[in-house]
């Protein structure tokens, strides 16, 4: 029997090419999408989870006096570990983790740079369960000097010869030497702590650290007992605060603990989050799931308005095995055991898609996802009972709809088969083009918002600036370069600071004093850049003057910003500006405020301009090298800055960036956020289209006859174009009217997450609908003016 049903419904499937085709191809695209997005939403979700300890990130809430507002940041201070699980019986371990990157890393005359490396307490390996190929887990970095190094460094460095025991050193600041107690597996890709190698934290210990409250440098992560109510040992951490810290410094923090299994996905709006491979709101993976179900289900509608609109084909069908003694169930079983074979023919073009598509999708994401058909077997079970099951889905309506048929009425042709089930048809239609029509809005505002931002002056100059890494320049180094750059007339300024525009930038803590009025204590964002900053970047200053040149100036001259200049004002409100210039200002009683600059966005667009002093000072820590080129000439201006830099660093290796494409890296997420709401819009639009041209097909093949009528009684082919066509695309208008309100509230909503955002306009809601309708006219039109076209002698002839 179970032949037989797959005999017939082969032979329906075949028989109706046409709609069969729409059918497969339409859940093969929605198929394809849903696999592709859920094998990203899995990927997302796998972070981590190869750690089985309950693992909690600490994190902090700094809420100093002159901050624009407060903010969170995974940064925590070297005392908190031990004191924290001195005080608390819940928290069973700690690890400290301190980040290097480029860590420059010798071996005789063998010398990398390791991409990044970390420094860890002992307890790193008993909390985390990164693999460890060889050495001991309890005691591989319980000696200082001791490292641990993952088997791509170890190769790097040594080759083929056995790396256990062997000495490497670290020349910087202080020269280091380290052996090597053990080799880890390379770090799997879907872990948000990322690095070549683990150095013994304790190497580099000082006296100082272990009473430092207040310098936030480093993550801690805490192991907590299982069961461990969170928010009552936060509700703790004040009174533990204030028992340790001085004065009143306890009041400018609150503490937060984020389980491990979150710091990936749900950390967006936490700043100076340095160690958090490709971290990714868990919101936007949501959202992309959601788009893609509903990409899955306008394709099953498709299947279902098809069905139901060709019911009539079916029901003599229907009346004939039911006269012959089929039951209803059998009916049923036959139906769904279509729409089965159907999604399953799909599937095999679906995953032809998703194989296609997934080099794109790496890409795209920048991630590693892969179909693992081939060696999991569990998936490739999912996966088929998956589509059987939207097989079901799909055709259980239909079936229950054709096998209620009655033999006798059908066979009499005393019914009109469908016609009472056009309302629903309309009803899905309008979905379909209500959920194209919001995502098409939804894909013109993220594009808009993202050119917004990438295209918004920012208050200073970007183009043609060539950024360079300064690791291990020592500031006699730095003169060097920027005066042999500048003698060159491919360049036109070289400029140094200590942090890059469009990165989070560090805070710290200043005094200020206005005259006779109290020394106040407050708390800003700070750029440490050398004299020429301002104009290289064309930063505009207020008033004042800018930094001098002179040596003896260095680290007593500052340069505020606007939004930090209100803020030292706002007991003062009727002292002008200009009465700041010349205050005490700064780190001591020497320094003083010399010139106020107009706001511009350091960061990115997300955030609002916050309070930000500069200060010149070439040996307090310039770590970014921006050179200003001839655009014009840029491929010799960078072959020149190679050269210059080979020659008087020959050991360091030489690595540039544009700052346009360090901007563009600041809004990768928005980026790949627009690209992938714009593919999925445009698999609804498809879609739907294909849906709408299977329906519009069977309408004027059902309405031959009465176009050869009209057409013999004069009817021009424009109308009966319009009689065909009218009616999708009242549903199309319709479904405008729905889409526009839900559109508007979405997007209002999405864009309150940007402190810069452009305006809602309504002119996209009209050329959405515009489009939409013309889209929708196209595609019935084809089979509306092939009917019109038709000979009316061979319509009327064959009645």
């Amino acid at each position: 029997m179970i032949k037989n049903y797959i005999k017939i419904a082969w032979r329906n499937i075949w028989k109706n090419k046409v709609f069969s085709a729409i059918n497969i191809v339409g859940l093969s695209v929605g198929m394809a999408a849903c696999i592709v997005i859920m094998l990203f939403v899995f990927y997302e979700k796998s972070f981590d989870s190869m750690h089985t300890k309950n693992i909690y990130r600490l994190n902090e809430v700094q809420k100093f006096e002159g901050m624009a507002a407060s903010q969170k940041v995974a940064l925590s201070m070297f005392p908190m570990g031990p004191t924290l699980k001195n005080e608390f019986p819940e928290i069973k371990n700690f690890t400290r983790i301190r980040w290097q990157q480029k860590f420059q890393i010798t071996y005789g005359l063998k010398k990398i740079f390791s991409p990044q490396v970390l420094f860890v307490d002992s307890t790193f390996l008993k909390m985390f369960d990164f693999k460890l190929i060889r050495g001991d887990r309890e005691t591989a970095l319980l000696k200082p000097h001791s490292v641990l190094l993952t088997e791509e460094t170890a190769k790097k460095i040594f080759g083929n010869n056995d790396p256990i025991g062997k000495t490497i050193t670290h020349y910087g600041d202080d020269t280091t030497s380290y052996a090597v107690t053990g080799i880890l597996a390379n770090v799997p890709k879907n872990s948000q702590l990322q690095f070549d190698a683990l150095f013994s934290f304790n190497t580099i210990f000082k006296p100082q650290m272990f009473t430092n409250w207040g310098g936030n440098w480093l993550n801690t992560y805490l192991e907590l007992a299982p069961g461990t109510d969170i928010r009552a040992l936060e509700k703790k951490f004040p009174a533990y605060q204030k028992k340790y810290m001085r004065k009143d410094n306890w009041k400018f923090y609150d503490l937060f603990l984020l389980s491990l299994k979150d710091v990936h996905s749900n950390a967006a709006d936490i700043g100076l989050d340095y160690v958090n491979y490709q971290k990714f709101d868990q919101k936007l993976t949501n959202l992309f799931a959601i788009i893609a179900l509903i990409v899955l289900v306008i394709a099953c509608v498709n299947f279902i308005n098809l069905s139901t609109a060709r019911s009539a084909e079916r029901a003599k069908e229907v009346g004939v095995r039911k006269s012959i003694g089929a039951q209803r169930f059998q009916l049923a079983v036959q139906f769904l055991g279509e729409t089965v074979l159907l999604s399953l023919i799909a599937l095999v073009f679906a995953a032809v898609l998703v194989a296609i598509a997934l080099p794109y999708i790496n890409n795209l994401s920048q991630r590693d996802i892969s179909l693992p058909l081939m060696n999991n077997g569990g998936l490739i079970i999912i996966i088929f009972l998956s589509a059987m099951f939207i097989g079901v889905v799909s055709g259980i309506y239909p079936a229950v709809f054709l096998s209620s048929f009655q033999p006798v009425k059908v066979l009499k042709g005393s019914v009109e088969i469908g016609k009472n089930k056009s309302s629903l048809r309309n009803v899905l239609v309008v979905s379909q083009f209500t959920s194209a029509v919001i995502l098409m809005i939804a894909t013109v505002f993220v594009i808009k918002q993202l050119r917004f931002m990438q295209r918004q002056d920012p208050g200073f100059s970007r183009d043609q600036v060539v950024t360079v890494p300064l690791n291990m320049v020592s500031p006699a180094k730095y003169s060097l370069l920027k005066q042999e750059l500048l003698n060159s007339s491919l360049i036109q300024g070289v400029t140094g600071s200590r942090d890059i525009l469009g990165s989070h930038l560090d805070q710290t803590g200043v005094e200020f004093k206005l005259g006779d009025s109290p020394l106040r204590n407050l708390t800003s964002t700070i750029l440490i850049v050398d004299p020429d900053y301002l104009n290289l970047f064309k930063i505009k200053l207020l008033m004042g003057k800018n930094f001098s040149s002179e040596k003896s100036s260095e680290g007593k001259e500052y340069i505020i910003n606007e939004a930090l200049a209100k803020e030292l004002l706002k007991d003062h409100k009727n002292k002008p500006m200009s009465s700041l210039l010349g205050q005490h200002f700064g780190f001591d009683s020497s320094n003083v405020i010399t010139g106020i600059a107009k706001d511009f966005n350091f960061n990115s667009l997300h955030y609002k301009i916050e309070t930000l002093f500069m200060v010149s000072s070439k040996d307090n820590g310039l770590r970014q090298l921006s050179v200003k080129i001839n655009g014009a000439r840029a491929t010799e201006a960078i072959a020149f800055i190679r050269s210059v830099w080979m020659k008087e660093l020959p050991d360091l290796p030489f690595e540039y960036q544009f700052l346009d494409d360090h901007f563009s890296e600041v809004y990768r997420v928005d980026s790949q956020v627009s690209t992938v709401v714009s593919i999925l819009a445009g698999l609804i639009i498809i879609i739907s289209c294909l849906g709408l041209f299977g329906l519009a097909s069977y309408s004027a093949e059902k309405r031959i006859k009465e176009i050869g009528v009209r057409k013999v009684l004069g009817a021009s082919v424009q109308n009966i174009v319009l009689l065909l066509s009218s009616h999708f695309i009242r549903l199309v208008i319709i479904a405008n009217i729905i889409a526009w309100p839900i559109a508007l509230y979405i997007i209002n909503r999405w864009l309150q997450g940007f402190a810069y955002r452009i305006n809602i306009e309504w002119w996209v809601f009209a050329i959405a609908g515009g489009v939409s309708i013309i889209i929708a006219f196209a595609t019935v039109s084809f089979q509306s003016i092939k009917a019109a076209t038709a000979n009316p002698v061979k319509s009327l002839r064959s009645e």
